[in-house]
């Protein structure tokens, strides 16, 4: 599939896929492209007779033709590149410094902390080894990450510290710089941990499932109670302190908030700007799951919640949305739209242990064991794994109108519902196509405003 067609919000909008032009076009143009196939002019009046005139309808092909000639319609597939250099290169890692949590979230896929194992922190002397394979591994690469995570990783909270100083002494000596950023339930995000987080410049990300009775149901503390008033207090004190910046609000919502975007919109209600809210990933068991039948519903969601974004940017009283962030105009490179998360080769999770993991979702998992901090890298076939397991290598993703946005989505999620990497699971799909339908759209109206604007 080399063009995607939609309307939403009054707006009909063409994808070309291979070069992610968006084109928003008329109504008549709109039926066209349900007919035209790029070379057909003769099929497509003779379908649209009786709706259109003649004149009309050479006139738009006439037009269409200019862009294919531009090559922003009917583009060519692209040539894939070489997407690897030999060796690995490492760019990030999510460092488990608490395989334990002060919560007990009923969606929670790390088991409520201890990812199906024991629960445990990390102690410096590993952390310190974890730092020193990044940088050792990072070859050329200037910008690094590292995610404190958890669990709850302020648990472990003068680990963190002394591996924050670490990290700043060692990255001057490497000539890097590493992104810091902690991963919280914000429970813990007292004023001494808050001072100090925001001194070291560290990036937050923080949990927080919308209004008070979807998250005190979905996120009780370990004794059952709901945690919202502790987690709001805290939360809003620490955005209040940053300026609103350096932070993200992250929720998940499940089959007992299909309204998720009343709780999305509650947040920016609130005055807090950097949001996201994604869906939960569960067997069809729990109680909680997200099924089919809930889609029709899911979909609105977003189509409501994009209409509302979008008319709130206009009137300048915007929020961002993660999910609506598409840059239409530049967008990653070729190779970063085949390759995705960069799970197991340019992105590692650590346990308390010192094991590593392709990513946090992969812990617990053994078959994904790829090594550890005293042993490196052992199983050097498994990043391969990854590597090969691109968006054109699936055959799902590879005529997917989607495939240079998701990048053939997650690898965690594919292996926890068909055992390998190279099928999607469907669900995951179906959400992220109707996001970026709604990206899409919001993106094209902000743009064409801005272009009357100007």
């Amino acid at each position: 599939m080399n063009i995607h067609s939609f309307s939403l919000n009054g707006m009909h909008i063409l994808l070309d896929v291979n070069s992610g032009a968006v084109h928003v076009v008329d109504e008549m143009i709109s039926d066209i492209m349900n007919v035209f196939d790029g070379g057909n002019d003769e099929e497509v009046l003779a379908s649209l007779a009786e709706q259109y005139s003649e004149d009309e309808l050479r006139e738009a092909l006439a037009e269409l033709h200019e862009l294919i000639a531009a090559e922003k319609l009917f583009t060519p597939a692209l040539e894939v590149p070489p997407t690897f250099k030999a060796e690995p290169i490492l760019k990030s890692l999510c460092l488990h410094v608490a395989h334990d949590c002060n919560l007990r979230c009923r969606y929670c896929f790390a088991g409520t902390g201890d990812f199906g194992h024991s629960r445990g922190l990390m102690s410096a002397e590993v952390g310190k080894k974890a730092i020193d394979f990044l940088l050792e591994k990072s070859g050329s690469r200037r910008h690094l990450e590292i995610d404190f995570f958890g669990g709850e990783p302020l648990m472990n909270f003068e680990v963190v510290k002394e591996l924050t100083a670490y990290v700043r002494r060692r990255e001057q000596e490497a000539g890097k710089e590493v992104k810091l950023t902690l991963t919280t339930n914000a429970v813990l995000l007292r004023d001494e941990e808050l001072r100090f987080l925001n001194e070291e410049g560290i990036s937050l990300v923080l949990s927080l499932d919308g209004r008070k009775e979807v998250h005190d149901y979905m996120r009780p503390n370990a004794g059952g109670n709901g945690s919202y008033e502790t987690v709001m207090s805290n939360i809003d004190k620490a955005i209040r302190s940053r300026n609103d910046q350096n932070y993200y609000l992250r929720g998940t919502f499940t089959a007992h908030n299909l309204d998720f975007a009343a709780d999305v919109l509650d947040m920016a209600d609130r005055g807090y700007t950097q949001l996201s809210v994604e869906p939960v990933v569960a067997e069809d068991e729990a109680e909680y799951a997200l099924k089919e039948e809930h889609l029709p519903e899911l979909f609105r969601q977003y189509e409501l919640l994009a209409k509302e974004y979008l008319e709130r940017k206009m009137r300048g009283e915007g929020f961002d949305f993660f999910h609506f962030n598409v840059d239409i105009e530049n967008g990653p490179c070729v190779a970063k739209r085949l390759s995705g998360c960069g799970a197991g080769h340019e992105y590692l999770a650590v346990t308390p242990q010192g094991e590593f993991y392709p990513c946090h979702q992969f812990v617990g998992r053994e078959a994904y064991r790829l090594g550890s901090v005293e042993e490196g890298i052992v199983n050097e076939e498994l990043p391969w794994k990854f590597r090969r397991a691109h968006v054109l290598a699936k055959e799902e993703c590879s005529q997917c109108w989607a495939r240079f946005y998701c990048s053939g989505g997650c690898h965690a999620n594919a292996d926890a519902f068909h055992g390998c990497l190279e099928q999607p699971y469907e669900l995951g799909c179906k959400l992220q196509k109707k996001r970026l339908e709604c990206a899409l759209m919001v993106q094209a109206a902000l743009a064409l405003a801005k272009r009357q604007d100007s």
